[in-house]
């Protein structure tokens, strides 16, 4: 019995200290979880170095997700001369990720995450990480927003 609880304790700690490691940048992220596009080209991160990146984490099945998409295509559409690229990540099969895409016809950058949420420490859907041209972290949004409305407009052109 106290070997069962010494293991259960170590193995919470090991779980707690890798999910709690903050991103604090695209480049730690890159080294806690790869990409892939959909149609399994490696993501190397380091591409968007001088952009500024939203990481959108979401699924297939969720009703938020989904219904603030339109609102990222706007938004990225009035953020292009701020250099704004939106990453939308889905831990799902490539499979379900691209039927989605393609069935509700959302042209909008569409990539797998090779790791779960879980394992990333993402437990709450949507959330996003706003990463400046430096590619520092900057901002964490949890659940969803309108991301084309004025006030958000506003602050992203200053972030």
């Amino acid at each position: 019995m106290r070997t069962f609880f010494l293991l259960t304790t170590l193995i919470m700690f090991s779980c707690d200290s890798y999910n709690s490691s903050k991103v604090s940048d695209l480049e730690s992220l890159q080294l806690k979880t790869s990409f892939v596009d959909l149609y399994e080209n490696n993501i190397d991160l380091s591409v968007y170095k001088g952009k500024r990146v939203i990481i959108n984490y979401w699924a297939t099945w969720c009703r938020p997700c989904i219904k603030e998409l339109p609102s990222i295509k706007r938004a990225e559409e009035i953020l292009e001369d701020y250099g704004y690229i939106f990453l939308l990540v889905s831990d799902e099969t490539i499979s379900k990720i691209s039927k989605f895409k393609n069935d509700r016809n959302f042209d909008l950058i569409f990539l797998k995450s090779i790791e779960s949420y879980e394992r990333l420490g993402i437990y709450s859907m949507p959330t996003s990480y706003i990463f400046d041209e430096n590619g520092k972290m900057i901002e964490t949004i949890v659940g969803a927003i309108e991301w084309d409305s004025k006030e958000m407009i506003n602050k992203l052109k200053v972030l």
